[in-house]
């Protein structure tokens, strides 16, 4: 949804110009339907909307629920933002776009429980557009989802990864091993030597396929979010916690911020095109903590994190030996 400043980048279907009026339809759509889900689920409290303006051109509207009985703080955004000339940090390593119009969409969405063995998730899908008078449109999908639980469970972790499979399957038997595989790749902490959950989907610069095989594998993943995520928050929900479990769930939140603030693209990406600030960031925890040389108790709950969930695993494999 284009809201204010100079005139998108043409979005007439041709070989050259993808279906951008589809891709919006689809992310506002998708936008709705996950926050009406999260809404039933948590059962206690309401997104309130954002609408917000950028000053170089498009907009978005942002969602936030804060104080529910699952959701501690959840945020879904929808962003459609273009401009005429994309941000030097941007095209640095894409020289190929340098002078050309560009516009981008996307869903993202983080949610953060309050009951520590509730994960915390993050997903997004996006599309990126990139034009000039006179030459082929520059055009990609990019997105995933990922899981980030403090105590974590076996079960929870192979029915993430099932159901990421699933979203895979239509494309190719070798699309769920090789996104799952850039998943672990990517939501790495090199500082920490650690992943940062039990992965799940990654892709990027995704137009080896047809318009239309892309468009239609953003929706798989898109669709298979809620899927993914809302049995384990229900089977979770009730588990009973205390102050132990709260403060380790806040010191873990920390690699959270961490990542998102030293490696995340979409934060670079946004905050460097001039995005709303408020909006990119919404992403980060309502309460976390550092603890200077904290190490987890041997053979304690906490430890069982580190030992075996915070690396690579073939998940599917394990639980179908």
């Amino acid at each position: 949804m284009a809201t204010s400043g100079s005139t998108p980048p043409d979005a007439r279907t041709t070989p050259d110009n993808p279906d951008v009026a589809a891709v919006e339809r689809y992310l506002t759509h998708l936008q709705d339907r996950i926050c009406t889900a999260l809404e039933a689920a948590d059962g206690a409290a309401r997104f309130r909307q954002d609408r917000w303006n950028r000053e170089g051109g498009g907009g978005g509207r942002t969602r936030i629920l804060t104080g529910g009985a699952l959701f501690e703080k959840a945020g879904v955004g929808y962003s459609d933002v273009y401009g005429d000339e994309l941000p030097e940090s941007a095209s640095a390593q894409r020289p190929e776009l340098a002078g050309r119009s560009f516009r981008a969409l996307g869903v993202s969405l983080v949610l953060h429980p309050e009951n520590p063995y509730v994960p915390t998730t993050h997903a997004n899908v996006r599309f990126f557009v990139a034009e000039r008078q006179g030459a082929e449109a520059i055009w990609w999908f990019g997105g995933g989802f990922d899981l980030t639980p403090y105590y974590p469970r076996l079960e929870d972790a192979v029915h993430w990864h099932r159901t990421a499979r699933a979203a895979c399957e239509p494309f190719g038997a070798e699309v769920y091993p090789r996104f799952k595989g850039w998943c672990d790749e990517y939501f790495f902490l090199p500082h920490r030597g650690e992943t940062r959950g039990v992965g799940g989907l990654f892709f990027d610069d995704l137009n080896e396929w047809p318009f239309e095989r892309c468009f239609a594998f953003q929706q798989s993943v898109g669709d298979h979010f809620l899927p993914a995520y809302l049995p384990i928050a229900e089977r979770r929900l009730g588990t009973p916690w205390g102050e132990r479990e709260r403060n380790f769930q806040l010191y873990r939140r920390g690699r959270y911020v961490e990542f998102n603030l030293l490696y995340d693209r979409g934060t670079k990406f946004g905050l460097a095109s001039g995005g709303r600030s408020e909006s990119i960031l919404m992403s980060l925890p309502p309460l976390v903590r550092w603890d200077y040389g904290w190490e987890p108790v041997p053979g304690g709950p906490e430890a069982e994190l580190y030992a075996d969930y915070l690396r690579p695993r073939d998940w599917l494999a394990e639980a179908e030996d």
